[in-house]
């Protein structure tokens, strides 16, 4: 009989960030060889005349596999940065406007708090006052 092993959603969840890390760490391996072997001959002496002297055409093709790898890599994290800005500005529009809101709201509250302690002592003088008026009718 054939068992298959279940397989923990968290295991998996794991697996794929090792597979991500280790693309990543990948990438950046060749990017540091490409540095280091390709990039070499910026470092030595340029000769008298360089400006005549056309480019190794071996040299220019690595600066443009640097430049497109660099691109590809550097893209989509650009494109997540500036999804994570423009989802920051909106919920700061949100914020903004629900402080808004809520000043109005406390606004009314602080209100509606002054009318009914007017109306309160209102009452409260009232009764005061029926009371006077009751205890001078038992005394006379």
């Amino acid at each position: 009989m054939n068992v298959m092993p279940k397989i923990d959603e968290t295991e998996t969840a794991e697996v794929d960030v090792d597979n991500n890390l280790a693309a990543v760490s990948e990438v950046e391996a060749g990017i540091r060889d490409f540095v280091r072997n390709d990039i070499a001959y910026l470092r030595r002496p340029m000769a008298v005349n360089a400006a005549e002297a056309p480019l190794d055409p071996g040299a220019e093709a690595t600066v443009n596999n640097v430049n497109s790898l660099i691109q590809r890599v550097a893209g989509t994290s650009l494109a997540e940065i500036e999804k994570l800005i423009s989802e920051l500005e909106s919920l700061r529009d949100i914020l903004h406007a629900e402080g808004q809101r809520v000043q109005r709201e406390i606004s009314g509250y602080a209100q509606l708090s002054q009318a009914a302690m007017k109306s309160t002592r209102m009452i409260a003088d009232n009764v005061q006052q029926w009371k006077r008026a009751a205890d001078g009718l038992r005394n006379s």
